[in-house]
């Protein structure tokens, strides 16, 4: 599937270029830059938004007009833990709602450097659980997430199995940052073709990862890196990728350990799109596709025709 994202493209641009800078960009400064991660999408329409507090965690439900009440998308915004919000990825969110014919909770989980693991985790696991009490059936639940997010679906789903709850009926990662030790060839081999986190001044990734872990931090922490959690019992899996992406290795490596365990895998690999393209929706075609590939495929794992 071809045809760029190009306001995607242009804001990653933007967002090498200020931490380029020397000195760099102030934190506040980088997640007012991020807040126009959102201009790439379009309204979907015929979606209403109402924020709520998701057992102490704030959150928004986006609910097409025509959707499933019964049904949910618990959804997980990328940013690498530092920025974004259910604000800057609402749209995008609502657009794979209104495909699918559910309604979308958009978790507003806290950020680093403020807040370090496990507060994400706790804050995602914590929606999810407010879901179950709220009614929702695990098997009408579906998770999904990009980048940052992406990755946090999945550990979503590993933290509810280890404290004895029901896993969702599928997860859904899209350019999913699985590896926060940051390994794999496509670090070194997409490092010129991926707008975000390469070109000649590569985004820092490690510095990342360390305001998350903190000083004392394990990048192969289980709790917070798939490649070395016990993936036995996930849902099953739908993960979509570019094939321009640094991180695209994260998808091949954790579908491989998923598949080991008996878990349901399937990879999509997107040609020439950029990180998480999907917040090109109602502009870029090649998002619009992905996204209608996504309901069709999760469609009929919560029991919608």
């Amino acid at each position: 599937m071809t045809g760029k994202t190009d306001r995607l493209t242009e804001h990653y641009r933007q967002v090498n270029a200020a931490f380029e800078q020397n000195p760099p960009i102030s934190l506040e400064e980088s997640r007012d830059l991020n807040d126009h991660w959102s201009d790439a999408t379009t309204e979907p329409g015929g979606v209403d938004y109402v924020e709520v507090d998701a057992g102490g965690v704030p959150a928004m439900w986006a609910t097409p007009k025509a959707s499933v009440e019964d049904r949910v998308l618990l959804c997980l915004h990328g940013g690498g833990f530092i920025g974004g919000s259910m604000y800057t990825h609402r749209k995008m969110f609502a657009h794979l709602a209104k495909a699918v014919g559910a309604r979308a909770l958009i978790v507003d989980y806290r950020l680093t450097p403020e807040h370090q693991h496990p507060a994400q985790i706790n804050d995602a696991s914590t929606a999810y659980r407010w879901l179950l009490d709220q009614g929702i059936k695990a098997e009408h639940i579906a998770v999904t997430g990009d980048s940052a997010g992406g990755g946090l679906s999945v550990q979503t789903m590993l933290h509810a199995r280890d404290n004895g709850l029901p896993v969702a009926a599928a997860v859904m990662p899209l350019s999913p940052w699985f590896d926060i030790e940051n390994g794999g060839q496509t670090r070194t081999t997409n490092r010129m073709t991926d707008a975000l986190f390469g070109g000649e001044t590569p985004m820092n990734l490690e510095f990342l990862v360390q305001i998350l872990l903190g000083e004392h931090g394990d990048p192969k922490d289980p709790a917070i890196n798939a490649l070395y959690a016990d993936l036995a019992g996930l849902p099953p899996l739908y993960i979509q990728a570019s094939s321009t992406e640094m991180i695209l290795d994260d998808s091949h490596r954790l579908a491989t350990l998923a598949e080991k365990e008996g878990v349901e895998v399937k990879v999509e690999i997107f040609e020439d799109q950029q990180h998480t393209w999907h917040m090109g929706a109602g502009r870029a075609p090649a998002a619009d596709e992905a996204i209608r590939k996504l309901a069709q495929w999760v469609r009929p794992r919560l029991g919608l025709a």
